[in-house]
């Protein structure tokens, strides 16, 4: 199983989940984080004054998905997230050692 976490723009939340509804997935978390890659924030005006945004507003998804459909997962995520611009964000996969469905019981994949 693999644990895939993607940060990406708010704005792309929406066609993100869509696409991997699309493609089977079940379920997913998302949280709404801050944070900064080689963009290194950016700068606003705000009443004539100029500050800098050090830690830029995304969203980080979630998705525990079996082996064989990490690929898919990450491809779908790229196409549905991409604006071609200077942060579009970031996937990490790991590696999910054990999941289990609290209601149930139900271990591996068949709690996924």
């Amino acid at each position: 199983m693999k644990l895939v976490e993607a940060v990406i723009k708010p704005f792309k939340l929406e066609e993100v989940k869509d696409a991997l509804l699309e493609i089977g997935v079940r379920g997913m978390t998302v949280s709404e984080v801050k944070g900064f890659g080689r963009q290194k924030g950016h700068k606003e005006t705000y009443r004539g004054q100029e500050y800098t945004v050090e830690f830029v507003p995304k969203v980080k998804i979630e998705v525990a998905v079996s082996d064989a459909q990490a690929p898919r997962v990450i491809e779908v995520i790229i196409q549905a997230a991409s604006t071609g611009s200077i942060g579009d964000g970031k996937i990490f996969v790991h590696n999910l050692d054990s999941a289990i469905r609290i209601r149930t019981g139900e271990s591996g994949e068949a709690a996924l």
